[in-house]
């Protein structure tokens, strides 16, 4: 696995994170720190940047790694996971809700994180496999 491999694994599945802990804890901030509500987190454009940010490290990573390991589940995993979150923040609070619109967040984020682990491990695993004797 390359750096560039590795670094975006690991920032798609902390933007991910980023996705589900900022649509988790954000009310809950907000009721004990209303300070919090004029830094513009609660924003629609702050919900788009997030997404915006996460679908191309996504589909280069997924797709980068997929090449190498030809396990398509990982890409399967993590394509659920974009097109959740996409619905969630396009339609999810008019089709289900507040509550609803945070549960597709939070299950698209932890598909792709899980996706993005998967891909980690399916390239470091790959890549101890070409250099056994090196002790990975």
């Amino acid at each position: 696995m390359n750096i560039n491999q590795f670094f975006l694994d690991k920032a798609a599945i902390a933007l991910s994170a980023l996705c589900a802990f900022h649509c988790l804890a954000l009310p809950i901030l907000i009721g004990v720190l209303p300070s919090i509500g004029a830094l513009g987190l609660g924003d629609e454009m702050f919900h788009k940047v997030l997404l915006f940010a996460v679908i191309p490290l996504s589909i280069v990573a997924l797709w980068l790694g997929c090449q190498k390991h030809k396990s398509y589940v990982v890409v399967l995993f993590g394509g659920v996971g974009l097109l959740l979150m996409i619905f969630a923040a396009t339609l999810g609070h008019d089709l289900t809700g507040e509550v609803g619109e945070k549960a597709l967040t939070f299950i698209g984020a932890s598909l792709i994180a899980f996706g993005h682990w998967r891909n980690y491990r399916l390239c470091r695993e790959l890549r101890c496999s070409s250099y056994n004797e090196q002790g990975c």
